[in-house]
């Protein structure tokens, strides 16, 4: 076992500092004044720079090149003052601290509190086996969230993970570990100093997070971070704030693509249709038929692998069975017809029988065996298999042109990638690495990454004003720069329907906002009636809305499978049609800072200890508290609501204070939601497809008792023209006061089809005296039949405890002034 003890000399670079010690060596950058990089080798010489998976670097790699998404940045110089048993450099905001002997690093922030420390004497390690460990002091108030796709409750305290892309199908949402993605990534929050931290280890190996599960007498508490191999290459990354920390995490790996608007719809799937013996593709355009049929919204479906099913019965990647899909192309035109795109799902096992296998393996494409030669077969679907090494040009080149000729030249742009967390088991198999070659079992998370991003950029060769839409099951540390993800295979349980959201909510703050997991279980006998409405209701605040299924009794999950409950089902996704606006801004948000769509409450109330532990209410956006009914039988809820605020009953209205836990009575139609004071949140009423309907009247929901500010996005949801400065972004500022004003700003060249809006404004007390629209009086209105045949003006809904404000959209910056003044009637 190898431990650094003793720091040995110092060398000072431009813009990094070289620190030796008595087993390995450092090299220290300060990327910027709130993020550090500590890299540690136990080897002679640092390994080269070549990284798949940042997004942000100050120094030179040898993988940027022609990437558009990595950005190079300068970092801050690093000069150490000598101060005799410790050296320190600093930031504007933080403090490096290195301890001499025994070596360890201690980081503090510009008001002197310790936000990290390694346990001395037990920092950084390399055991016989060539394993590296990370130890870090852990203290009696820290909570650790984050992880990527994590079963269990939102706070890891006292867990350990095992980060490693599995295929866990019908995986037990509390406990199994690992599942699809491996992102090992965390944020620390400390609830003595309130303030939060993160940490990125740059390392691909298979690896293991010990959250203070391990103890010993002899240590502090401590957790420990364990890589298989590679180096330790950490970044901290300072706070004060979850949300700074997570903004700062996805500058280093990048923010979500900018999706498509219809991928915010209701997109079908089952593997059910796609094994029909004959006419599969009729079955599909039925479902699409039949939801019009039955009010409920769609616009896609997610086309599982059924389709590319060989005559000997197996799986064969940009296949067309012809019997199940006579005319794809002709298909994929009637499914766009109806409003509805197509997803194809694509795996990049290749069967030994598959008939691309020697046209791929002739190319060189495959992941080769031990001694680099021959492709490594492994175990896949229907049997052995090699598989596409997208680190190699020529795989990645062949993998392009046939998503291109089976799909993007029939019209397809959505791409849903499957089964890709290559379980190869022999760590030996060597991949291509841009001709640099490397194992297996060092880049094998990165592998589904650059699958993804060969679907973009194969949709941006054939297609380049075409936004893509890729989906993905496995990843690494910025799989959200090229696709949506979701939660896989999931059990048919209501354990599973409870515990998926603080995955989904975990993700969220591991920097992949849009993601989710698959409505009414994919793997199980059919949901119950009760079970299935609720994961609806559930679902339908989930980025990626999709009810899919593989059901083990001979059934298929549909929207309309228990007639009976259909409404329920229904309302519940036309709720989300109405939601579509606010979403669309979250995921635009996102794209930008890096925000969760699905928040935890304590992503926006840490300061409140009684959300801290809170797994299962989550925030959708800064406006939105859902606590959706996940018990069966259940005639009641019990909500905590967070406080430093009001909140406001969505359907009801009532208005409670914030820093209290009430009860809500609850029936099969609840899905209980609840407004933040000063929330500003678009909707669209009476939206059934995103693809075709036109969208002309934008509502905003707005509760003014408190002064905010939230954007509204818009663009044509489809091209890549907004990167061309071709969207509109509308800031709604809220004044709160006896006189409120809502401000209107513009940025964006698009040209909204928006013509009128109505703003829903929430009373607390009183109802308005005079509205005014850019100083000019709007008429108000006594009866509302009148204020809706009007063109321009207010009414007051006595129900609903809202002024009702219409009016055609201005094409200018403008504002709205609401006087909530006492009118006299008495002396007058």
């Amino acid at each position: 076992m190898r431990v650094s003890r003793t720091l040995l000399r110092v060398s000072e670079g431009a813009d990094y500092a070289d620190l030796f010690t008595d087993a390995a060596r450092y090299r220290i950058y300060l990327m910027t004044d709130d993020i550090i990089r500590i890299r540690c080798s136990f080897s002679d010489e640092f390994g080269k720079e070549g990284s798949y998976a940042l997004a942000m670097a100050a120094w030179d790699d040898e993988l940027a090149a022609g990437d558009p998404d990595r950005v190079r940045i300068e970092g801050l110089p690093v000069r150490f003052e000598d101060q005799g048993a410790q050296l320190t450099a600093a930031t504007r905001s933080l403090r490096l601290i290195v301890h001499k002997q025994p070596f360890a690093f201690e980081i503090r922030d510009a008001d002197g509190t310790v936000l990290h420390k390694d346990v001395p004497e037990k920092g950084f390690v390399q055991d016989k086996l060539g394993r590296l460990y990370h130890y870090s002091a852990m203290d009696a108030n820290d909570h650790y969230y984050g992880f990527g796709e994590k079963t269990g409750k939102l706070n890891k305290r006292s867990r350990r993970l095992r980060m490693r892309n599995v295929d866990t199908i019908g995986y037990d949402s509390e406990y199994t570990d690992p599942l699809y993605k491996h992102i090992p990534f965390y944020i620390k929050w400390n609830g003595s100093s309130r303030k939060a931290t993160g940490m990125f280890y740059h390392n691909s190996y298979e690896s293991v997070f010990d959250v203070g599960s391990e103890r010993s007498g002899y240590w502090t508490p401590y957790t420990y971070f364990c890589a298989d191999g590679g180096e330790l290459d950490l970044f901290f990354m300072n706070g004060p704030r979850l949300q700074d920390v997570v903004r700062r995490y996805t500058d280093l790996t990048g923010k979500t693509i900018m999706p498509t608007k219809y991928s915010l719809g209701y997109m079908g799937s089952t593997m059910y249709y796609t094994e029909l013996d004959r006419n599969a593709d009729q079955a599909v355009l039925g479902f699409v038929e039949r939801c019009k049929e039955e009010g409920i919204p769609c616009d896609g479906f997610f086309l599982s692998s059924g389709y590319t099913t060989g005559k000997d019965g197996k799986r064969y990647v940009f296949n067309w069975n012809r019997d199940r899909f006579p005319d794809p192309e002709a298909f994929i035109r009637s499914l766009k017809e109806a409003g509805a795109a197509l997803a194809p799902n694509i795996k990049p096992g290749m069967l030994l029988t598959h008939p691309l296998y020697q046209e791929f393996d002739k190319a060189g494409a495959y992941i080769k065996d031990s001694e680099g030669v021959k492709p490594e077969t492994d175990r896949y679907w229907g049997g052995a298999a090699s598989f596409v090494d997208f680190t190699n040009p020529a795989g990645r080149e062949l993998w392009k042109k046939h998503l291109k000729s089976s799909f993007i030249s029939l019209g397809v742009t959505s791409i849903w990638n499957d089964n890709n967390e290559y379980e190869i088991q022999n760590e030996d198999a060597k991949c291509h690495y841009e001709g640099a070659g490397k194992g297996i079992d060092a880049l094998r998370p990165v592998l589904p990454n650059l699958m993804a991003r060969a679907a973009k950029e194969a949709i941006a060769e054939e297609a380049p004003d075409v936004r893509p839409y890729i989906v993905n099951r496995a990843g690494f540390a910025g799989i959200q720069r090229y696709a949506q993800t979701w939660a896989g295979d999931n059990n048919t349980s209501w354990k599973s329907l409870k515990y998926n959201i603080p995955v989904i909510l975990g993700m969220g703050l591991s920097g992949v906002a849009n993601q989710g997991c698959d409505i009414g279980g994919f793997f199980g006998p059919a949901p119950e009636p009760e079970l299935f409405v609720r994961w609806v209701q559930n679902g339908i605040f989930q980025p990626r809305f999709s009810i899919h299924s593989c059901n083990t009794d001979n059934t298929v999950t549909e929207p309309w499978m228990y007639p009976a409950y259909t409404p329920y089902v229904r309302d519940a996704i036309r709720l989300r049609y109405r939601l579509v606006p606010y979403f669309y801004s979250l995921l635009r948000e996102a794209a930008e800072a890096g925000s969760p769509v699905m928040r935890p409450l304590v992503y926006e109330f840490e300061n409140d200890p009684n959300v801290w532990e809170e797994s299962f209410d989550f925030m959708l956006g800064s406006s939105i508290l859902v606590a959706n009914v996940l018990e069966p039988g259940a005639a009641v809820r019990q909500v905590y609501l967070p406080q430093g605020c009001e909140w406001i009953d969505w359907w009801s209205g009532k208005r409670y204070a914030g820093g209290q836990t009430i009860e809500v009575p609850v029936d099969i139609g609840s899905i209980p939601m609840f407004i933040r004071s000063g929330a500003v949140i678009p909707l669209a009423e009476g939206l059934h497809n995103i693809h075709n309907d036109v969208v002309e009247e934008l509502k905003l929901l707005i509760e003014p008792s408190q002064s905010s500010s939230f954007t509204v996005y818009d663009d044509d949801g489809v091209s890549n023209q907004f990167k061309h400065g071709n969207y509109l972004k509308t800031t709604v500022g809220v004044k709160a006061g006896s006189r409120t004003e809502l401000s209107f700003g513009y940025e964006g060249s698009y040209d909204s089809p928006v013509k009128r809006i109505v703003v829903e404004l929430m009373c607390s007390r009183i109802a308005p005296i005079q509205i005014e629209l850019q100083g000019g009086k709007l008429p108000l209105y006594l009866d509302r039949r009148d204020w809706e045949a009007s063109e321009a003006g207010w009414y007051y809904d006595m129900e609903r405890k809202a002024a009702l404000i219409k009016y055609v959209r201005p094409l200018q910056e403008y504002s709205v002034a609401v006087d909530f003044g006492v009118k006299d009637l008495i002396s007058i």
